[in-house]
């Protein structure tokens, strides 16, 4: 029997109360995912040491910083590298990932002011995945995301 690609998958995504607010983000149409691959579940943030919940936090370029302005890029790096290091072990070479957030965002991310303003850019954990080769999706591009299952 073949081996189903495994897939780092947003915890939250899967239904994990993990998000900062200590909810879910369940996401719809999770059946197709799970027939197509073997999700390997994880949420950064909490993989860096932050509780749940937690304040919000944005990146602002390099650094990721709370509402209350707490410097958390120390757990954010921490929780992107405990990413790194599952999807090397697994031999991961996608992922679906939480659009916007300062983690797993993959191709916009909220722009450090807290009111709600995006602009393009990666989470700290879909920016180490994607500097080591891993393909990043959000679950706005689900479709997109299935196609690419098709050719692992």
């Amino acid at each position: 029997m073949e081996r189903r690609p495994r897939v780092l998958v947003s915890a939250c995504l899967l239904g994990a109360a993990c998000r900062y607010d200590g909810k879910s983000q369940a996401l719809e149409g999770l059946q197709k995912l799970l027939e197509r691959c073997e999700p390997i579940p994880l949420c950064p943030e909490q993989l860096g040491g932050l509780p749940t919940p937690r304040t919000p936090s944005e990146r602002r370029g390099v650094r990721v910083v709370s509402r209350d302005g707490a410097d958390v890029t120390a757990a954010f790096t921490r929780g992107a590298e405990e990413a790194l290091l599952l999807a090397k072990l697994l031999d991961v070479k996608i992922a679906l990932l939480k659009a916007r957030s300062p983690s797993c965002g993959s191709r916009e991310i909220y722009d450090g002011s807290f009111t709600g303003r995006t602009i393009p850019g990666q989470g700290v954990t879909a920016e180490a995945l994607a500097a080591s080769g891993i393909a990043i999706y959000d679950e706005n591009a689900l479709e997109d995301f299935l196609e690419a299952l098709k050719g692992i």
